[in-house]
């Protein structure tokens, strides 16, 4: 086997994975060993590439696992999990995040440091195992390839390091895990940042490149993908660290575009980088191979999935799922009354509706034959119910079809355009009209053999082309900046469209770069860094939400459940 069909492994991998965790074992007979090492584990090139693999699945299921997405998104002026009519409450933990007010007995506070430690031990575990092999021919590899596998694991961990020094700050950097009976102790920011940089510079030149694995590189981390995590690291460097990297983030991500690390290109279409098609886009560079049958995680409860009013699978034809549990919307833009928050932050759909002739602002709609349209859910939503009659998407506290607004209230049966008495739009205080749903990873009906077959696409070029125009704005060279998110924001809008920003960057502006960034990347996962990078998360104000005290919430706190398991570790200021 290639080191090329290796990617071939990673979705048999995540399907057996998957399976594990879903069926159980039936086999309970206790079969016992003296002791298994690297030695006696690893036998044939098929265990070392399961052995390499294993850590992988366990990262994709981190992208919302341990209530990472959630921590990202409802703690920011974009998404929000508000109490419908008694659903969601949950004690008012998300209320918490929303309103910055968490605290270490918050149960997320351990699983997001937990699940994202859970891939940085399995990672490291692997790692041992594979540097432990002396002579690879033994499995039938070269030792390019075993230093390939070797570079990929470090990138991975590379990349779970990465967000826990985004959440917490304050971290252990763990290099062995083999006969090690307690955890280390935390490093400063400066030396956890000191050593992703160091590790990602060290992998780099033992990756392959997307153009090496052609249509096999979904799932692999390569050049591209190491080099656009050094981007990530350096546009957050000052957050990180206090002394800013903006200058070697514009110059790492201009030589990802002129394709030293790669060939790499944006899809002329918005909706490419999330369709079933994008595991073979030159736009993503570093997805997680997802399918039906298969893993994806994406889709699941603690993302996208619940990212939906109750019967929107009716309204999709996309029924295999059952129902969905709108668990996440987008935060209001207007009030009851249907006016507009004074606010800058926030108002996500206001943000879209600026630019009128944007495509996504299209009502999300099923096409046929693996297409569709539209990026949101508003309105009435439509469907054939199974009397064979036109219905419409109601949920489940009241028998009358839902009405999607951008606005939170109790608005029950009230028909569109009404004034309702109960003027609180509060997280406290919704159902389930409340709220507007994007939908960037499609749900493509039941009968359609592409239905929930996207990759998820952690990294995408069009990332690059932020950062860089974000870097040049900051050195106050606006033309570059606008021309750098022109070359993206061009497939939003029909051809020649005013929208566009002029050639000279006039039309730049803190606000509007950072209102740039949700368009591109709304509900991916990232707003919550963007904002504190632009020092407005603690200062700023959107819907429902005054600003902070003091920054401390800037980072979360170590959950009590991790201090009670490891008393070494300090807990992080303000907590």
């Amino acid at each position: 086997m290639k080191r090329t069909q290796i990617s071939k492994y990673i979705t048999r991998f995540a399907a057996c994975a998957l399976l594990s965790v879903t069926a159980g074992c039936t086999n309970l007979d206790e079969v016992l060993y003296d002791r298994i090492t690297s030695g006696n584990f690893l036998q044939t090139r098929d265990d070392v590439t399961r052995d390499f693999l294993r850590a992988f699945e366990h990262s994709y299921w981190s992208i919302q696992g341990g209530s990472t997405f959630m921590l990202q998104e409802n703690s920011s002026d974009e998404m929000m999990t508000v109490n419908r009519q008694g659903d969601w409450f949950d004690g008012g933990q998300y209320q918490r995040v929303h309103y910055h007010t968490w605290t270490p007995q918050d149960s997320y506070t351990s699983d997001a440091w937990n699940a994202l430690y859970g891939g940085v031990t399995l990672a490291t575990n692997s790692l041992e195992d594979l540097q432990g092999i002396t002579d690879p021919s033994k499995f039938e590899m070269s030792r390019e390839e075993l230093d390939g596998m070797i570079a990929e694991l470090k990138v991975l961990r590379a990349w779970l390091n990465l967000r826990l020094l985004d959440f917490y700050r304050n971290i252990v950097i763990v290099t062995k895990v083999k006969g090690q009976t307690e955890g280390g102790a935390q490093a400063t920011p400066q030396e956890a940042f000191s050593f992703i940089e160091q590790e990602l510079k060290e992998a780099l030149p033992k990756l392959s490149t997307n153009t090496t694995l052609g249509d096999n590189a979904v799932g692999r981390w390569t050049q591209g993908g190491a080099a656009a995590l050094l981007v990530r690291l350096y546009l957050n460097a000052k957050v990180y660290t206090g002394t800013d990297r903006f200058a070697d983030c514009a110059t790492l991500a201009q030589e990802i575009i002129d394709g030293k690390y790669g060939a790499y290109a944006l899809e002329s279409r918005w909706d490419a980088p999330f369709d079933y098609t994008n595991p073979t886009s030159k736009e993503t560079m570093f997805g997680f191979p997802g399918s039906f049958a298969q893993t994806h995680w994406q889709y699941d409860g603690g993302m996208y999935f619940w990212m939906l009013p109750n019967m929107a699978p009716s309204y999709f034809g996309f029924t295999d799922f059952g129902n969905a549990n709108p668990k996440y919307a987008m935060q209001p833009g207007r009030d009851v009354d249907s006016v507009e928050y004074n606010f800058a932050l926030g108002k996500p759909f206001i943000k879209f509706q600026k630019y009128k002739d944007d495509v996504r602002l299209k009502k999300y709609k099923n096409l046929g034959g693996s297409k569709r349209e539209g990026m949101f859910l508003y309105g009435y939503l439509p469907y054939i119910n199974p009397a064979g009659k036109v219905d419409s998407v109601r949920g489940f506290k009241g028998p009358y079809a839902l009405f999607l607004r951008d606005q939170v209230g109790r608005f029950l049966d009230a028909k569109p355009g009404t004034k309702i008495a109960d003027k609180v739009s509060t997280m406290n205080n919704a159902d389930n009209n409340s709220g507007l749903y994007p939908v960037k990873y499609p749900y493509y009906p039941s009968d359609d053999p592409n239905k929930i077959s996207s990759a998820y696409a952690e990294v995408r070029f069009a990332e690059i082309f932020y950062a860089l125009a974000e870097c040049r704005y900051r050195a106050g060279n606006k033309a570059a900046a606008a021309t750098l998110l022109n070359a993206v924001r061009k497939r939003n809008y029909p051809a020649g469209s005013a929208s566009l920003y002029k050639a000279d960057g006039s039309q730049l502006t803190d606000q509007e770069m950072l209102d740039e960034w949700m368009r591109e990347f709304l509900a991916e996962g990232r707003r919550r860094t963007d904002l504190i990078r632009w020092g407005v998360f603690n200062s700023g104000t959107w819907w429902d939400k005054k600003p902070d005290a003091d920054n401390h919430t800037e980072i979360f706190p170590i959950g009590q459940n991790v201090l009670n398991a490891s008393p070494q570790l300090k807990q992080n200021p303000g907590y």
